[in-house]
C-alpha cells in the first residue's frame, strides 16, 4: 500500500521548487493534491500532468478569501482534506537593518508568517472533520528554514519570520493534538531552487555569487545543498502514518550544521 493512500493533500507553493517537489511524492505514494500557487500558467501545467490526482488552485495565502476557495476545492474535488502542506514563501537578500524599510519588513512577515497562519485557520473545519476518521490524525506541515532554529547576521527580518513560523507550529501542535491534528516543521539549509539566488546580497558578480555558493557549502558537513526532493521526502515522512506519534517537532534538514 502507498503511503498516503486515499489522502487529499493541499500544498501551497507548490508550482516550484520544494512545493514542486512534494506535489510529485505525494500523488506518486497515492494522495490527491490541491497545488496551491499564485503562478498560474506554471501551476496549471504541473497539476495537468497528473490528471484527475491533482487539480490548481490560484491562491495567495495571505488573502482569506483565496485560502478559503482552495480548502472548498479540496472538499468539492476530492471530499474531504487531511494535509495542509504550508510550503510558500518568498525569500530576503542580505541586508541589514539600516536599509530595511517598513514596506520590506511587512512583505517578509505577511508572506512568512501572517499567509500560512491564515491558510491555516482557512482549513481548520476541513482538517477536524478528516481527522476524525484517520488513525495516525490529519497533518499540517510547515517550511520554516533553518534560519528558523538558528540565526545569522544580516537576515533578521526573515529569522524573525521563519522563528515566528516555528513558534507558531509548537503552539498548534498542543492546541490541535485534541484533535487528532499533527502539526510539524521542516527547517532546510541552502536548497537548490529557482528561489535560491535571491537570497544573494544585491549587486554581486557571477564569480563573487559563487565564491558566497563555496562558503554555504563548505559550512555544511555533508558538502552538497539540499535539494527539492530531500524536503519532499521529509515532508511525505511526517505527513504519513509512521510519523503518526510526532508532533510538535522542527526538523533540521541541514547535511549536519546543527550537530557541531
Amino acid at each position: 500500500m502507498k503511503r498516503l493512500e486515499d489522502r487529499v493533500a493541499l500544498i501551497t507553493g507548490g508550482a516550484s521548487g520544494m512545493g514542486e517537489a512534494s506535489v510529485r511524492r505525494f500523488i506518486a505514494e497515492g494522495a490527491r493534491v490541491v497545488l496551491a500557487d499564485i503562478d498560474t500558467e506554471r501551476g496549471r501545467g504541473v497539476a495537468g500532468e497528473f490528471g484527475d490526482a491533482c487539480v490548481f488552485a490560484q491562491c495567495d495565502h495571505t488573502n482569506p478569501a483565496e485560502n478559503d476557495a482552495a480548502v472548498a476545492m479540496a472538499v468539492e474535488r476530492f471530499g474531504k482534506l487531511d494535509i495542509l502542506f504550508n510550503n510558500a514563501g518568498i525569500p530576503f537578500a542580505t541586508d541589514g537593518i539600516d536599509n530595511v524599510d517598513d514596506e520590506v519588513l511587512q512583505r517578509i512577515i505577511d508572506v512568512d508568517l501572517i499567509g500560512p497562519y491564515r491558510m491555516t485557520r482557512a482549513a481548520m473545519p476541513a482538517l477536524r472533520e478528516g481527522a476524525r476518521d484517520l488513525a495516525g490524525g490529519a497533518a499540517i506541515l510547515y517550511t520554516s528554514s533553518l534560519q528558523g532554529i538558528a540565526a545569522r547576521p544580516f537576515v533578521s527580518p526573515y529569522t524573525a519570520a521563519k522563528h515566528g513560523v516555528v513558534g507558531m507550529a509548537k503552539s498548534l501542535a498542543l492546541e490541535l493534538a485534541r484533535d487528532n491534528i499533527r502539526v510539524n516543521v521542516l527547517c532546510p539549509v541552502a536548497t537548490e531552487t529557482p528561489m535560491l539566488p535571491q537570497f544573494m546580497p544585491k549587486g554581486l558578480s557571477e564569480e563573487r555569487k559563487a565564491a558566497a555558493q563555496d562558503i554555504i557549502l563548505k559550512g555544511i558537513p555533508l558538502r552538497r545543498l539540499a535539494q527539492s526532493e530531500d524536503i519532499a521526502n521529509a515532508a511525505l515522512f511526517l505527513a504519513s502514518d509512521e510519523a503518526s506519534m510526532i508532533t510538535g517537532i522542527a526538523l533540521p534538514i541541514d547535511g549536519g550544521i546543527t550537530a557541531a
